[in-house]
């Protein structure tokens, strides 16, 4: 019987998959011929590892709240890699502005705006974001008393959306902030991204762009056992050497401690009073009560 072979196919998925991430949108929605595609990389990935842009929604407290991916969607509805994200050389003016490439669309430039779970949020007009305009200052185009799109919708680092901003830096601008920028990749559109913490949001995420990462110090530092890396991360990080000998933290928990030996006598015991008390207890419904003399 003839055996099925599948490895060409999941290589030219493969294949696909590679030139899809490099290619982006950019050729048009119809494949390169292997000709075209060499010529594109041998032109655009020089200038992509140079001249990354790296896109993310920051609050005032500085944190990355969401860093931009290809697949995130803008103001204007269409995605970040449907808009203008590969320079030849980088823009000297600031903000950067990334306008959108679909034809008749009017955005200028990308503009993150958050979901409510899958839903689009709310202006305080009361209408949802995609019933405002997407150029100029984003009015509502179903109410005139709207000025200008601004939610309160709030950001899961407590701050409202209307105070976070959409942020387009370099890498080099991006190193001065102390964010991290990951390698340098091919691919097109990556935003902000720069491993698979990226995909959560800046709150959750143990990295430079979100909370802060502990130290490796930190993490590698002699312990006891008492205390898990992540509690002295988010729990008694703060407490210092002196303070816990203050406490007897240190104390109260070495005398908590039961060797693997001394634990399993004692369950041991336990398993073994149990034992004795059913017996007695069985013991105790078979004996017969003394019979009554007759009279």
């Amino acid at each position: 019987m003839e055996r099925l072979n599948f490895q060409g196919a999941a290589g030219a998925i493969d294949d696909y998959l590679e030139y899809r991430r490099i290619v982006g949108e950019d050729d048009g929605g119809k494949l390169f011929t292997p000709e075209e595609y060499e010529e594109y990389k041998k032109t655009i990935l020089p200038a992509r590892l140079q001249n990354r842009l790296y896109v993310s929604w920051r609050s005032p407290t500085g944190m990355d709240c969401k860093l931009i991916g290809p697949e995130t969607r803008c103001f204007c509805t269409h995605r970040y890699k449907q808009h203008k994200t590969d320079f030849k050389e980088l823009p000297k003016d600031r903000p950067i502005h990334l306008p959108c490439k679909v034809s008749r669309c009017p955005c200028k430039s990308y503009h993150y705006v958050p979901l409510n779970g899958s839903q689009p949020i709310r202006c305080r007009c009361k209408h949802f974001a995609d019933d405002h305009s997407v150029a100029g200052d984003f009015h509502c185009n179903k109410c005139s008393k709207c000025a200008g799109f601004h939610s309160s919708f709030t950001c899961g680092c407590t701050q409202p959306a209307y105070a976070h901003e959409t942020v387009v830096e370099t890498k080099e601008e991006r190193l001065a902030h102390g964010k991290p920028v990951g390698r340098d990749v091919p691919y097109a559109a990556m935003g902000g991204l720069t491993g698979f913490s990226s995909l959560a949001e800046g709150y959750m995420r143990l990295d430079d762009s979100g909370i802060g990462a502990p130290s490796q110090q930190f993490l590698e530092s002699p312990d006891n056992g008492a205390f898990h890396p992540f509690l002295r991360a988010y729990g008694s990080q703060h407490i210092n050497q002196q303070d816990r000998e203050a406490l007897g933290i240190e104390k109260q928990v070495s005398d908590l401690k039961i060797s693997e030996k001394d634990e399993m006598a004692f369950y041991e015991k336990r398993y073994q009073e149990r034992l004795q008390k059913e017996k007695e207890e069985k013991r105790r419904k078979n004996v017969k009560p003394p019979s009554m003399p007759k009279q």
